[in-house]
């Protein structure tokens, strides 16, 4: 049987592109079944976090476990593990979403990424790569569109300028979930300023306040140097660090991307953890819409209905970085102010947020709206 994506096709036909005898496997509410002519994976018309289904115009997420015989099947079909040989018999990976008692068939897809736990290799989790990408029209249809019930509120943003515990407390309180009650306190091994001993507090029994990119040092942990100062975080490679000076009561942060070279961040300790965490929290958030460098002007207009948190820049090795926020919505701005432009990375906690971004004409390198 020969199909073309966005033929409406019935369930007997789909399961033919398998062939037999077949083999059905479950994964986040996805059917899979595997035949000796190929694989077909069919999804309900949904939009969860947790659940299978149509993530991007580019992307279908399998969400795990992963049966073993499907993610060998997989990895073999795409020659991403060297010792799985590619096989021709394998057939493709066809792709079909309900809709009623029929299926909308989106093509034939391809292993883009996958994630793996565990001493036995399970696959948890595993990216297919749509191809050509999806129109809005037909990605309405296989995802449809929400509405968010309720968003993080930016009470927190009044006290950035006069109180930026309340203001870090607050954030944290909105943008994460209660905490775990059941978690034991991680005892800071050494005595540290209050605004670090607060985020510590903050952090407990709530997953990625530490971070999820960048890390804060888990209490436990610290140590003060040679140099006197307590390196108290790092970047995910071990490419800079941050340090700080302990005789100080909102100390200064000092970034050191080299052995013999540092440099002194312009917030204290109390705005840098904030910075730290509205990053984190973008990073961490589920739907993403990130820029490749767009003229300065541009960005101004992606940002027009944000507000800009009121903090100095954030200085990165190679950037200076502000942030701009609305209701459940955070933008990460690196201004490269030599060649008039902008990089604009947008976090979000609901999709639908992300949603007007889809008709400015920037060129996304990604894009969950």
């Amino acid at each position: 049987m020969q199909l073309s994506p966005m033929d409406v096709v019935a369930r007997v036909d789909v399961l033919a592109l398998a062939g037999t005898p077949a083999e059905t496997f479950t994964a986040g509410g996805a059917a899979v079944t595997v035949g000796p002519r190929g694989s077909v994976v069919i999804a309900d018309t949904v939009d969860q976090v947790g659940a299978s289904g149509v993530w991007s115009s580019e992307e279908f997420r399998l969400v795990g476990p992963v049966p073993g015989a499907l993610a060998e099947r997989f990895l073999r079909s795409a020659r991403a593990w060297p010792s799985l040989a590619p096989s021709a018999e394998l057939g493709s990976i066809h792709l079909f979403v309900r809709l009623g008692q029929a299926f909308l068939y989106l093509g034939p897809v391809h292993h883009s990424q996958s994630g793996w736990t565990g001493d036995v290799w399970t696959m948890e989790d595993c990216t297919l790569r749509v191809e050509p990408p999806l129109s809005r029209d037909v990605l309405d249809r296989v995802r449809p569109p929400g509405t968010p019930t309720t968003l993080p509120a930016l009470d927190w943003l009044d006290h950035v300028d006069d109180d930026r515990a309340t203001a870090l407390r607050l954030f944290i309180e909105g943008w994460y979930p209660p905490p775990d009650p059941d978690e034991e306190p991680d005892t800071p091994s050494v005595v540290v300023p209050e605004a670090l001993a607060a985020f510590y507090r903050l952090a407990r029994g709530r997953t990625g306040v530490l971070g999820v990119q960048n890390f804060i040092r888990p209490a436990g942990d610290l140590t003060i140097g040679a140099d006197g100062l307590l390196e108290f975080g790092h970047e995910n490679q071990g490419c800079f660090s941050w340090s700080l000076d302990l005789s100080q009561d909102d100390p200064t942060v000092w970034t050191s991307d080299a052995p013999d070279f540092r440099h002194v961040e312009r917030e204290p300790l109390s705005g840098f953890l904030l910075q730290f965490s509205l990053y984190e929290a973008m990073l961490n958030a589920p739907y993403h819409a990130w820029s490749r460098p767009v003229p300065t002007p541009i960005a101004s207009e992606l940002l027009g209905t944000l507000r800009r948190v009121p903090l100095k820049t954030w200085m990165w090795p190679m950037y200076q970085t502000s942030f701009y926020v609305a209701p459940g919505l955070i933008a990460c701005v690196d201004d490269d102010e030599e060649n008039e432009e902008c990089r604009v990375e947008f976090g979000a906690t609901h999709r639908s947020l992300l949603r007007p971004l889809a008709d400015q004409g920037i060129r996304w390198s990604v894009f969950d709206g």
